[in-house]
């Protein structure tokens, strides 16, 4: 008997020597090439590397979203009879998305950093404050009171949790763009590669520049005007800067909108229906049930969402308003989805990144489907280095009339991608890929037979073309388009708009629902949020469970 012992007890050991060593083996390989044997990271120098890296830290004011595959577009009564929006089955990768829409604070904030480092008093940053500004007029209407919203809902602080509304799709993308430089550059004074008031100092005018994320990845020493020696961090070694890398993973993915798919799959929150590996039905609205109002003993017959009840009811009666509001209202005010998102119903619609066209092109992508690609690459100068835009500020002017700066000082100069980019590829053959066979002749298999300056081949989306000139004195010339041969409002800078608002009914609050405007106009019901893509695993966690739980 004892002999027996022995011998499981000497098996077990045999068995848990060579485990043991796999183990041990496998922790240690963090730090050794398994292509060459080399050490990583050594203290003798060679490879350097983040082998410690775990996941993407979760950015500033956003929630999760994990992602998977679901039916996008109309999946429910089509009372309309439209054929602009037929269902097909999409897959979205996880990213990450704003719990709200951008407020009048937040916005405030990027207008406030813009007048103190970009003065209009400067004649060459006049238009960079003023091209950001909402509009404000949008509140007027000829026939109602409306001033007051005019005057005050941007700025008091009574509207401060409000989302911002007057904002047009070119500055909501600009916003998040500055935003992504200000959430990396906080990153880097964490981490100890940035003194902890290097931004104060932009913000005073102590240094003569400002910081550019991708600047600072692809030419470190040009930023903050080419000052940066003297605003290191801690992890600065004697006399040698040290920046930080892509590879470092420190430098947050940039914010951006979302596009009109991981909008609206972040919107319906199916999760919050899953059993196992299915989805138990559909959802109507971002929230359960086929009703806008709460079925709980709470509150019951309330309404889930802030939007427009009927002709002349934008609210309910004194005492007892269904939806506490009459305009937009504060943001979560109404309970999440099942992502934990507020206001994916309601309140304001929300622009997202893509141009609009009545069909979704499954055939070529249903993966990440997005269209509106533009495909660009850094401009290289004599000297070998990406050229920076130190003192340079390229203006546009909308075709109302709005001059917007395309860029800021300090940043990367872009250009389109070229033949030596396209040549003999096959998943792209230009920049430009917003038309990219959208039913026009151009997007044909005989596309060779027209050229951009080919009327035939714009007939299709024969949008308006409205042009703002300059006379000699400088002043602004509006040219209406009075053609009477336009066939469609429909053009490359037409994006769409997705969710309800307060000036809605209940129809538009179904995620499924697409609307359009161009991309310079702004309404007094839309609004935004940003995204940012996940890089790296597509869960948190390798937990599974039978149900989701509920966010709160």
């Amino acid at each position: 008997m004892k002999n027996y012992v022995f011998k499981i007890v000497l098996s077990c050991a045999v068995v848990a020597g060579p485990l043991s060593s796999c183990k041990n083996s496998s922790s240690s390989s963090k730090n050794v090439s398994r292509a060459t044997g080399w050490k990583i990271n050594a203290k003798e120098g060679g490879f350097q590397y983040n082998s410690e890296f775990k996941e993407q830290e979760t950015p500033p004011g956003t929630v999760f979203i994990e992602g998977g595959t679901f039916t996008k577009g109309q999946v429910q009564d089509d009372v309309m009879h439209d054929w602009n929006n037929s269902p097909t089955q999409q897959h979205v990768q996880s990213f990450y998305m704003d719990e709200s829409e951008v407020t009048n604070l937040m916005y405030l904030e990027y207008l406030d950093y813009l007048k103190a480092v970009y003065p209009p008093e400067n004649p060459m940053y006049e238009n960079i404050y003023k091209g950001a500004l909402p509009d404000t007029l949008v509140w007027r209407n000829r026939l109602g009171f409306n001033e007051t919203m005019t005057n005050s809902y941007l700025r008091h602080p009574a509207y401060a949790e409000y989302p911002v509304v007057g904002v047009n799709w070119v500055q909501a993308t600009q916003y998040a763009e500055w935003r992504t430089d200000r959430v990396n550059e906080a990153m880097l004074e964490r981490e100890g590669y940035l003194a902890q008031d290097a931004k104060y100092q932009v913000l005073s005018g102590e240094i003569g520049g400002t910081f550019s994320t991708e600047a600072y990845l692809n030419n470190p020493e040009s930023v903050y005007g080419g000052q940066i020696d003297s605003l290191q961090g801690k992890q600065k070694k004697d006399s040698t800067n040290t920046f930080a890398k892509r590879s470092s993973g420190i430098i947050m993915p940039e914010y951006r909108l979302p596009t009109e798919t991981e909008w609206e799959y972040a919107a319906q929150a199916l999760i919050g229906t899953r059993e196992y590996n299915n989805y138990r039905g559909r959802k109507k609205y971002p929230w359960e049930g086929d009703y806008t109002r709460s079925g709980q003993r709470v509150g019951r017959g309330d309404q889930l969402a802030n939007f427009k009840q009927g002709k002349g009811d934008y609210g309910g009666i004194a005492g007892w308003s269904d939806d506490g509001a009459d305009i937009t209202a504060e943001v979560r005010s109404y309970k999440p989805n099942d992502f934990g998102l507020y206001d994916m119903a309601g309140n304001v619609s929300e622009w997202v990144a893509d141009v609009y066209r009545p069909i979704v092109d499954d055939e070529i992508s249903d993966f990440n489907y997005y269209r509106g690609n533009i495909y660009m690459k850094k401009a290289i100068g004599e000297d070998g280095k990406v050229q920076i835009l130190r003192d340079s500020v390229v203006f546009d002017t909308l075709p109302n009339g709005k001059v917007v700066a395309m860029n800021l000082p300090g940043e990367i100069k872009m250009v389109p991608v070229g033949e030596e980019e396209t040549y003999l590829r096959t998943n792209f053959s230009s920049s430009d890929n917003r038309g990219f066979r959208d039913g026009d002749p151009g997007s044909s298999r005989f596309f060779e037979r027209f050229s951009d300056e080919d009327e035939d081949a714009r007939k299709m989306y024969d949008s308006p073309k409205h042009k703002v000139e300059r006379d000699s004195t400088g002043n602004l010339i509006r040219q209406y388009d009075t053609s009477n041969y336009r066939t469609s409002l429909i053009n490359d800078e037409v994006r769409i708009y997705k969710g309800g608002s307060w000036r809605d009914r209940a129809f538009w609050l179904d995620p499924a629902q697409r609307r359009y405007l161009p991309q310079y106009m702004a309404t007094d019901d839309i609004g935004f949020r940003c995204a940012m893509s996940r890089v790296g695993s597509k869960s948190k966690t390798k937990n599974k469970t039978v149900r989701h739980k509920k966010a709160k």
